[in-house]
């Protein structure tokens, strides 16, 4: 089972939410739909930055370890791959 760490913005260089999925699709319409919560309240919405990984626990690790970081080097790891902070949902493909 192929699982996901992503990142979401606010806006670029905005407020930022790391987590880990199964189901990447689902749990972005989960952060978008809701009204309670960090996603709500900050109106982290866009999707920054994916990883993919060969199994949910590669990719919890990997969440964790980016949630110590210092906030420059995720916006950091952001600009390398995405340095215009498309929305990477909205994208065809």
């Amino acid at each position: 089972m192929n699982a996901f760490v992503y990142i979401l913005a606010s806006q670029k260089n905005g407020t930022l939410y790391t987590g880990s999925t199964t189901d990447l699709a689902k749990r972005l319409e989960q952060h978008r739909s809701t009204s309670t919560g960090f996603a709500a309240k900050y109106n982290v919405r866009r999707l920054v930055y994916v990883e993919e990984y060969p199994s949910a626990f590669e990719a919890l690790e990997r969440d964790r370890r980016i949630k110590r970081w210092k906030r420059a080097w995720k916006i950091e790891l952001i600009e390398k791959l995405n340095p215009s902070w498309d929305d990477l949902a909205e994208r065809p493909g």
